[in-house]
């Protein structure tokens, strides 16, 4: 059976399920627990007035069927509500990297939107799509399987949380490192309208809207969201002359649909249409420029085509059993796009690289929470379907060498969870629960060599054909003590594991393309949460992991075709750290904001020739762990005052990221930055009027720093934008 026989399959038995479970649903009860009703704008905005202290942040993490406050979850997260999002100008993912503790929300450079994200130093470097990323991104409860497509324009978003340290118990595989999880809004039993326009350095346009309402008043319920990113360019190439360099443009499409009939049963359609057009990777090279320049020059500006498909169904009927409630969500996605990249970053044709990326998903999930007296349960099933299939082609030598290869990839993954939280005293909780998860792959791999694909024609020969599976049991065990309302210190050690897989970027034709073997994480974490009254919230958090088996990509400069990459378990590793948050509200309508992170990481046994020096030595022991950010700090301030009908809300921001070596060798190195912010904006009823400028000290970055073979210091490094400075107007309705 096909995957889109196989989506239209479960879409049809969903639907019939759905049509018994709600007359099943009365004839347990004649008086149920009510379905949860339409978020209002504090719950799902994750923010609601605290008349004790601070406002209550609210999150989905726990997949208890409701909401809660991100002060009473047993780990670390940083969540962000709409007005928060709104607050920093939110543009898109990797615009929060500078935030956060321990965090980088970075994208790949080679692939526009391709995540690379990073978490307590474990993360990825690559945009091979058969590679799983060690964050897992989820949209409204659906697990992205690959990592294109996600650091473009957000918008919409009732609450955005990023999960620190592993996620394994609930959110299965691959979030070894943590999870992002991004809650769309839902559509509302009243009226209301959120539009938006903006304009900043490029320049850049941006416009949305957000409309939403009731279709039968207390019964159906409707929204749609759109969104338009138009990007001038912001670069200049000195090839060219090209002023406009980096030019893009998005357009989003958001529906959703909300019905309940009564109170016994809820039902959440959401679709997406994303399309993504513009030049393709802005990359300077060290070899030519200094690392604090802006400099371009390259002769193939390239281009990025990009577009996705994506629809769920949610369903949430209240059980008596437990006074609990099930959740059936199934999702489909659609993602395509085509590159084309000046992989030298130079006036000449020495590597130019272009490719394809096809990827259909489907997944399910149906999961029960309920409580019986001091024992919370959560327990579900998983299934998860995805297709890839991937092509790239390699220009080199002026066209006097052109090699080209890929793959396809089927695959097949079932999760099996419970957790259980036994308030055995009325102040200390047991947090107790595992994780089984089973993965199967079947590929075909085309080496990277001549006639390894006809690019033209989208087809391979394929030279290696395989199948594997590997499977993981991920345990949790935790403690909770809350001896009041506003404190909480916990501690917990859970396990992490992250499934093997194959190489669809093979150059080295005597090293078969995989498999290699999964990753398994062990997690210590001990932490505290404290708010002293209105005026001080603090929250800090230590942990110790170990890796065995670590997933490397070993990037080596080759004459002849640019760079090679293999996929390896390199090493086991240890990481260990600590990290806090600090709000202080002194008065006078001030809120000051801090945090700090360290990382420290090192490999304890080498299993691979990491810096490719024919020996696994001393040397191969001291490389530091890549993507690792040693310290991480930085501190905000804000001020919100009224002015008879006018308000007034001013915020400034310094963050620090410290440098971080770029891949496994210690060659390539991300350089330390530190990112200023200012925004003022001014509010009448429901109009707002905001200026605000990003990066005010133009500080250069990159997203990746990869050393290539073709002059000393040679390096493909994708830019950053630099100073941004821009304005918007709003109106909620």
């Amino acid at each position: 059976m096909t995957m889109i026989n196989r989506a239209k399959f479960c879409l049809l038995a969903t639907a019939a399920g759905l049509a018994i479970l709600p007359a099943a649903g009365h004839a347990q009860t004649a008086d149920p627990a009510p379905a949860q009703q339409t978020p209002t704008p504090s719950m799902s905005g994750a923010t609601e007035d605290d008349s004790d202290g601070f406002e209550t942040i609210i999150v989905t993490a726990t997949k208890r069927g409701q909401a809660s406050n991100v002060q009473d979850v047993p780990f670390a997260v940083t969540a962000f509500g709409s007005k928060q999002l709104e607050d920093q100008h939110f543009a898109n993912l990797q615009s929060l990297s500078y935030k956060m503790p321990n965090v980088n929300l970075g994208q790949a450079g080679t692939t526009p939107g391709y995540a690379n994200f990073s978490i307590r130093g474990l993360g990825i470097n690559s945009s091979i799509p058969s590679i799983d990323p060690t964050v897992g991104v989820f949209v409204d409860g659906t697990y992205l399987g690959i990592s294109a497509g996600l650091v473009f324009g957000n918008f919409d978003l009732e609450g955005l949380e990023v999960l620190r340290g592993p996620q394994g118990l609930l959110f299965g595989r691959n979030v070894t490192g943590g999870a992002v999880v991004m809650r769309t809004t839902t559509p509302r039993n009243t009226f209301h309208a959120d539009l938006s326009a903006q304009v900043s350095s490029g320049p850049e346009y941006k416009a949305s809207a957000v409309i939403t309402g009731p279709i039968i008043k207390d019964k159906l319920q409707a929204k749609i969201a759109v969104y338009y990113d138009k990007d001038e360019g912001y670069f200049h190439n000195d090839f060219n002359g090209n002023d406009h360099f980096g030019k893009s443009r998005t357009v989003i499409v958001r529906p959703a649909l909300r019905f309940s009939p009564d109170d016994s049963f809820e039902t959440l359609l959401r679709y997406e249409y994303g399309q993504y057009d513009g030049d393709g990777a802005v990359a300077t090279n060290h070899g030519l420029f200094p690392i604090s320049s802006f400099r371009v020059n390259v002769d193939n500006e390239g281009f990025a085509h990009n577009y996705w498909h994506m629809a769920s169904v949610e369903t949430n009927i209240p059980v008596e059993l437990g006074n609990g409630k099930i959740t059936n969500l199934m999702s489909y996605r659609a993602y395509n796009s085509t590159v084309s990249n000046d992989i030298d970053a130079s006036p000449v044709l020495a590597f130019s690289s272009g490719n394809t990326t096809h990827q259909q998903q489907m997944s399910e999930e149906l999961r029960y929470a309920g409580t019986f007296g001091k024992l919370d349960v959560t327990t579900g099933l998983y299934y998860f379907n995805q297709q890839i299939h991937y092509i790239e082609n390699r220009i080199l030598a002026g066209g006097a060498n052109i090699v080209s290869g890929g793959g396809r990839q089927r695959q097949n993954s079932y999760g099996v969870f419970a957790s259980f939280d036994w308030h055995f005293t009325d102040t200390l909780t047991l947090n107790l629960g595992g994780r089984y998860s089973y993965e199967e792959k079947a590929v075909r791999v085309a080496n990277l060599v001549r006639n390894g694909c006809d690019y033209a024609a989208q087809t391979c020969n394929f030279t290696f054909t395989d199948a594997n599976s590997w499977g993981g049991f991920t345990p949790r065990v935790g403690m909770q003590w809350k001896p009041d309302d506003k404190t909480q210190v916990y501690a917990f050690w859970s396990k992490g594991f992250r499934s093997g897989g194959y190489n669809f970027r093979n150059v080295l034709t005597q090293v078969a393309p995989g498999p290699f073997g999964d990753e398994v994480q062990n997690s210590y974490e001990v932490g505290f949460k404290k708010d002293f009254g209105k005026l001080l919230r603090v929250n800090g958090a230590a942990f110790w992991n170990e890796i065995d088996n670590v997933q490397r990509e070993i990037q080596i400069p080759v004459i002849g075709v640019g760079t090679s990459q293999q996929i390896v378990n390199a090493a086991n590793a240890r990481v260990r750290g600590v990290e806090g948050e600090v709000t202080l509200r002194p008065g006078g309508g001030f809120t000051l904001g801090g945090q700090f992170g360290y990382t420290e990481g090192s490999y304890t046994k080498v299993l691979f020739d990491l810096n490719n020096s024919g020996a696994i030595d001393a040397v191969d022991y001291a490389l530091q762990l890549p993507r690792l950010a040693p310290w991480t700090y930085g501190g905000s301030l804000g001020w919100s005052h009224t002015f008879g009908d006018y308000g007034v809300d001013a915020n400034a921001a310094v963050n620090h990221h410290d440098a971080e070596f770029y891949n496994d060798a210690n060659t390539g190195r991300l350089r330390a930055a530190t990112m200023v912010d200012a925004s003022v904006s001014v509010h009448r009823g429901p109009y707002t009027v905001a200026v605000f400028a990003t990066n005010l000290l133009n500080v250069a970055t990159y997203s990746a720093e990869a050393p290539l073979a073709f002059f000393a210091g040679s390096t493909f490094a994708p830019l950053n934008k630099g100073r941004v400075i821009g304005g918007s107007i709003s109106a909620k309705f």
